[in-house]
């Protein structure tokens, strides 16, 4: 028998059902952030006592963030499929057993398989969350539901690793891996509240199991290719293997999207300039916002000698300008136009990493990134889905977070590489200032010509909707017959 909606509900109990599944999904969802910056906190005591490598190390992260970004195109396509809250409950329950397992791990063997099934329950914890919330609300109530939403991932990556540096110096690493786990497996205990799908679902559909294996073997062994390249050598055999699986997998991925019927990833139409320009903004922004999270707490423990818990406060000079300005930057939007704002927060970022490869002044540029940052994360979302016709929405959406997602993992790979090369595989010593000051120049060049070239793209004026033909604008613009 069909639950009563809340409209015919009395009010306290509606009100306490909305209540429970916001904190439910919310909370969850706050986890997924937490564990990946708060992990980069952990890495060095991870290291000493298990007594391995950089290679390892960097698989605690690695893995969490490459199977999530592979992942988020196939669970959101489970989330269409088999229903939002039964993905949801999927990724809560194997994002907490793999957190507490973590916990307990003895060898990093252990300890990096589990953050590899990690990553793939918060990609299900995301895209059913998403959906979830999506279902539940309407109308304002929705957008307001999504402000959250965008908040809630603002302040796991804001507070992560400064909760995660006090948890690491009272309590060890173990702690970092095991308050996510406790939580999350508390977050199980809201599911029967959440709303159950009005209808199956797309149950017809045929998934596109092999886009999804494509991307997901492609991204993985790209990963591999970066991290272990510095380690076993560029000339060896193994590297060169992986990185031709890189170049296959992805070619075949482009092939699948473009035959299937229900595509992962729809190809056909993001191809616009002024969509490829934002997806180029988020990936430079990102690119270097997520090996910042990453390595700068090993950077100021290592080199700089803080303590983790001093290194997790410095760190809220790069993150927290996410919980503040991206609610500013919608209310400028009436008199600063957008792609000002776009093209403004990568010469910030660009600032803050040329001003931090210098050495001097660090927290204040710091902040001056994370500006920069926090600006392209109020805007960049909605201007994408924007960039292309309504009815392509969902389209334009999963491509654009596919980008950001690739480009983080890729960029913390990348940067690890860097650093496993000047640190000989250590990450201590002055080649660990070395590195880091290199690839900080590096990323202030890409922004700066990212940003020349999305203002390039960006000036070309649009078409509205209301300057096209009657029979090619959406509904609510067509004119009365």
């Amino acid at each position: 028998m069909p639950e009563p909606s809340e409209r015919n509900m009395p009010a306290a109990p509606a009100r306490a059902r909305t209540a429970a599944v916001l904190a439910t999904t919310l909370v969850a969802l706050f986890l997924v952030p937490f564990t990946l910056t708060g992990a980069s906190v952990a890495l060095s005591d991870i290291a000493r006592q298990l007594d391995i490598g950089l290679s390892d190390t960097q698989w605690v992260v690695n893995a969490y963030s490459a199977t999530f970004a592979a992942f988020m195109l196939v669970t959101g396509s489970w989330a269409d499929r088999y229903g939002a809250r039964r993905v949801f409950a999927a990724g809560v329950a194997l994002f907490a057993a793999c957190g507490l397992l973590s916990a307990t791990a003895g060898n990093i063997w252990f300890l990096d398989a589990a953050r590899l099934l990690a990553g793939i329950g918060a990609a299900a914890t995301t895209t059913g969350a998403s959906a979830v919330l999506a279902g539940a609300f309407a109308g304002r109530q929705r957008a307001r539901v999504f402000g959250l939403f965008g908040t809630t991932i603002g302040i796991g990556l804001a507070f992560g690793p400064t909760v995660a540096s006090q948890l690491v110096d009272g309590f060890g690493w173990r702690a970092a891996f095991a308050l996510p786990g406790l939580v999350g497996a508390g977050c199980l205990l809201g599911v029967p509240l959440l709303p159950r799908p009005a209808t199956a679902g797309g149950t017809d559909r045929q998934g596109d199991r092999a886009g999804a294996i494509c991307f997901t073997v492609g991204l993985l062994a790209l990963v591999f290719t970066l991290v272990e390249g510095p380690l076993l050598g560029w000339s060896s055999p193994l590297v060169w293997a992986a990185a031709a699986v890189t170049v296959l997998a992805l070619a075949l991925f482009v092939r699948c999207e473009r035959a299937a019927p229900y595509p992962l990833l729809d190809l056909r139409h993001v191809g616009t300039g002024r969509f490829a320009a934002l997806c180029l903004a988020v990936a430079a922004v990102v690119g270097l916002f997520a090996p910042l999270l990453t390595y700068l707490p090993t950077y100021f423990t290592r080199a700089a000698g803080m303590t983790p818990s001093t290194a997790g406060w410095a760190m809220l000079a790069l993150t927290a300008p996410v919980l503040l300005l991206p609610l500013l930057c919608g209310y400028l939007v009436r008199w600063v136009p957008a792609r000002v704002q776009v093209v403004a927060s990568l010469v910030l970022v660009a600032a803050g990493a040329a001003w931090m490869a210098t050495g001097t002044s660090l927290l204040p540029a710091l902040l001056v990134a994370g500006c920069g940052v926090a600006i392209a994360q109020g805007l960049l979302d909605g201007q994408a889905v924007d960039a292309v016709p309504v009815e392509h929405a969902g389209a334009a959406s999963g491509a654009f977070n596919t980008a950001k997602l690739t480009a983080e993992t890729v960029g913390i790979a990348a940067v690890g590489a860097v650093l496993a090369q000047t640190t000989r595989g250590t990450l201590t010593g002055p080649g660990l200032a070395d590195g880091l000051h290199s690839v900080l120049w590096c990323f202030a060049a890409l922004c700066l010509a990212s940003a020349a070239a999305i203002a390039a793209l960006l000036r070309r004026p649009r078409t509205s909707a209301a300057q096209l033909p009657s029979d090619q604008r959406p509904e609510a613009v067509r004119e009365p017959a």
